[in-house]
């Protein structure tokens, strides 16, 4: 994994630890916080049975913690982000996008946070008939915002 130095901290750091463990996997493209990073220990690689054979996670406020764990801890898988999301985008058939108007919750593979957050226009942006041809150019920070409507005379 390419370590990226800066991600953001939990948005809520007395929560951590407290969510769910089950959440939805990966998916819906945009996000508006971290709820905490966790690092899953699996027994049968080595981790301590502390679940009785099943697999078991810590939670950490701080990606910069939840690494250091994860590369010294016995059995433990890179960590992930527990992000929320508010809105998002589906996509139930390859390139047929649906904005889910929904709050989540879903475990993400941390690169996926070198994305911005989602803003108001990020989601209209995507969908617009007039985005770039690579959309996901949009979600990645990397074009240009809608260009403000000019008046008619």
């Amino acid at each position: 994994m390419k370590t990226r130095t800066r991600f953001p901290r939990a948005s809520n750091p007395a929560r951590v630890g407290k969510y769910p463990a089950t959440a939805e996997a990966g998916g819906g493209f945009v996000w508006d916080a971290v709820l905490e990073y966790r690092v899953w220990c699996h027994p049968e690689q080595g981790a301590p049975d502390k679940a009785e054979g099943s697999d078991y996670y810590y939670a950490f406020a701080s990606f910069p913690d939840a690494l250091r764990f994860s590369k010294e801890y016995p059995g433990a898988e890179e960590p992930l982000a527990l992000v929320l999301q508010k809105e998002y985008l589906d996509e139930p058939a390859p390139g047929k996008y649906l904005h889910v108007r929904k709050r989540r919750v879903a475990e993400w593979p941390v690169e996926f946070l070198s994305r911005p957050r989602r803003t108001k226009d990020t989601i209209p942006d995507f969908l617009s008939p007039t985005a770039p041809s690579n959309r996901l150019d949009i979600l990645r920070g990397l074009a240009r915002k809608r260009a403000k409507r000019t008046r008619r005379r």
